[in-house]
C-alpha cells in the first residue's frame, strides 16, 4: 500500500513522502507571494528547514524566517513574530515544525491584523467573533512531529508570560487552508521527541474517547487513532527512519487533533498548566498524567475500553487497557512521575488553580472539582 493521498477532511491536507515540493503550489492556491516562514529556535538550522527555504526561493517566494519560538511560545514570540511579518510585508504564513511552531505561526497570521491584543479571543464563549475575520491571513501548515496535531487545529495555545497561565486562542479561520504532511521531514527526530510528541497524539485519541460529549465522528477518529499509535509508535521510536510508521503516526496526530473536537479532560487541564509553570515537554507531561487520569475516571469509563481494548487487541478490557498504558510509556523511556519532571508538591496549589480554569476540564467525564484535582497532582507526583 502507497501511503499517500489528497484529502478534504478537516482541510485540504497534501499527505505522502516528498511532498514538501508542493510547497510553492501551496502557496499559489491560497494568494501567498511573499509568505513567512515560522518555526522553532531549535528547527531555524535544520536541513530540512533550510531545505524549504530554498524550494521556496527557487519558485521565486523568498526565504524569509521567523524563528524566535519558545518550547511553549508566548505573547512576546507573538509580538515579534506580527512585528516581523508586518516589516516584510508577508502576505501569509507558512507554520513548520512541531506543536510550538505551528502554533505561534497560525497565531502570527491572525494576529498580524487585529487590533485588540490576543488574550481577547481566548476559547470562551463567542469571544472568537471579537476578531476581524478578514483581516486574517491565508495559513499553511507543515508539521516536521507526530504529535500535537495542530495542523488541522482551528486554535493555537499561547502561554501569558507574566500569569504562566497556557491560554487557547480559538478562531476558525486558524484552521489552515492546506496541510502539508511529509514523513520524510519526521524522520531525524529525536526518540524522546518522538515518544513524547507520539504519546500527546495518544493522550488526545484517549481524552475524546473518553469524553461524554455526543461526538459519533470523532469517538470514530479517536478509535482509531489509539490503533495506529499502538502499532506504529513502538516502530517509530526503535526506527526513526521506518517511513511507514513514520506516516502513520503523523496520520494519528492528524486524527487526535480533530477527534478531541469531542472533548479532552483531567489530563490536559494538569498538563497545561504544568508546562506553563516548569517549561515541560507537553506530550511527555501528557503521559506522565495518563495513568491516574485513567484510574480516576475509570468508573465511569470502564465499560466504553472494554469495546475500545477489544478492537485494539488488548486482553482484559479497562484493565488491560491501563497496564498496556503504563508498559507503553515504560518502553519509550516515560518517567512514571511529575516529580522526575521538576514539578514539586509546593506548586500542587498553583497547579490545581490553573487546572480548574482550564478548557478541557469540560470534557472529563468526572466533574473535576479543586479537591479531585489536588489529589491527581499528588498521585501522579
Amino acid at each position: 500500500m502507497t501511503l499517500t493521498g489528497n484529502w478534504s477532511y478537516p482541510t485540504t491536507i497534501k499527505f505522502g513522502a516528498g511532498r514538501i515540493a508542493e510547497l510553492p503550489e501551496a502557496c499559489a492556491a491560497t494568494g501567498m507571494k511573499r509568505p513567512l516562514l515560522v518555526t522553532d529556535k531549535g528547527l531555524a538550522d535544520l536541513p530540512i528547514t533550510t531545505q524549504t527555504l530554498d524550494i521556496l526561493e527557487a519558485a521565486g517566494l523568498g526565504r524569509a524566517l521567523f524563528a524566535d519560538v519558545d518550547p511553549n511560545p508566548n505573547e512576546k514570540n507573538l509580538t515579534d513574530g506580527v512585528e516581523a511579518y508586518k516589516a516584510g510585508e508577508h502576505d501569509g504564513v507558512i507554520a513548520f515544525g512541531g506543536g510550538s511552531g505551528l502554533d505561534l505561526g497560525k497565531m502570527v497570521a491572525f494576529m498580524a491584523g487585529q487590533t485588540r491584543p490576543v488574550w481577547d479571543f481566548e476559547d470562551i464563549g463567542d469571544w472568537w467573533t471579537r476578531a476581524d475575520a478578514d483581516a486574517i491571513a491565508p495559513i499553511i501548515t507543515v508539521p516536521t512531529t507526530a504529535g500535537t496535531g495542530s495542523e488541522v487545529g482551528r486554535a493555537s495555545v499561547i502561554t501569558n508570560s507574566e500569569t504562566h497561565a497556557k491560554k487557547i486562542i480559538f478562531h476558525p479561520k486558524v484552521l489552515p487552508s492546506v496541510v502539508i504532511c511529509d514523513p520524510e521531514l519526521t524522520v531525524g527526530m529525536p526518540k524522546f521527541i518522538t515518544a513524547g510528541t507520539g504519546l500527546d497524539a495518544f493522550a488526545h485519541c484517549v481524552e475524546a474517547y473518553s469524553s461524554p460529549h455526543y461526538h459519533p465522528m470523532s469517538q470514530g477518529i479517536a478509535l482509531e487513532g489509539m490503533r495506529l499509535v499502538k502499532d506504529y509508535l513502538p516502530r517509530a521510536y526503535a526506527d526513526g527512519a521506518d517511513l511507514e510508521a513514520r506516516a502513520q503516526m503523523m496520520s494519528a496526530a492528524m486524527m487526535g487533533a480533530t477527534a478531541f473536537q469531542k472533548g479532552l479532560g483531567a489530563i490536559h487541564a494538569m498538563s497545561h498548566p504544568i508546562g506553563a509553570h516548569f517549561n515541560t515537554h507537553h506530550g511527555t507531561t501528557n503521559a506522565v498524567c495518563m495513568p491516574a487520569v485513567l484510574d480516576f475516571n475509570a468508573p465511569t469509563i470502564a465499560d466504553r475500553f472494554k469495546q475500545a481494548s477489544a478492537y485494539l487487541g488488548i486482553a482484559g478490557g479497562f484493565d488491560g487497557f491501563r497496564a498496556f498504558v503504563q508498559e507503553l510509556n515504560d518502553s519509550l523511556g516515560i518517567p512514571r512521575r511529575l516529580s522526575n519532571l521538576g514539578v514539586t508538591a509546593e506548586s500542587i496549589p498553583e497547579l490545581v488553580k490553573g487546572a480548574i480554569i482550564d478548557p478541557s476540564c469540560g470534557g472529563n467525564p468526572i466533574e473535576l472539582t479543586e479537591t479531585n484535582l489536588t489529589t491527581l497532582f499528588e498521585t501522579a507526583l
